[in-house]
């Protein structure tokens, strides 16, 4: 399964972004973020199972945060408010089980940086 991410760019702090990742295929995997800044470990954000009847979210984002998916186009989303600085860095979308290690994923996409001005 391949996975692509997109929506990343350069954002002003308090506004807003919408991060799309779209598999090659219909899966019946969770989905999930993760996001690795500079000089820093990747780390989880969100995750969604495969019927969306499960989320979990990191508490960094947790409130201004929302993870979403369509099944019949195989995508899952990543709804951002009231961005911060610290929010700056690569996304990843990833395939696995609803975890928030990456040890629980596997199939990564390539990321999109998302990068939060002050």
């Amino acid at each position: 399964v391949q996975l692509q991410a997109s929506g990343g760019g350069l954002v002003q702090a308090g506004g807003s972004l919408r991060l799309s990742c779209a598999a090659s295929r219909r899966t019946r995997y969770a989905m999930g973020w993760f996001r690795q800044a500079p000089g820093k470990e990747r780390e989880f954000v969100a995750t969604i199972s495969w019927n969306g009847d499960a989320t979990l979210y990191a508490d960094s984002v947790k409130g201004r945060s929302t993870i979403s998916r369509d099944n019949a186009k195989n995508s899952v989303y990543l709804h951002m408010n009231n961005l911060k600085p610290d929010d700056t860095a690569v996304y990843y979308c990833a395939l696995g089980g609803v975890s928030e290690t990456t040890t629980g994923y596997d199939y990564w996409g390539r990321g999109t940086q998302v990068t939060v001005s002050s």
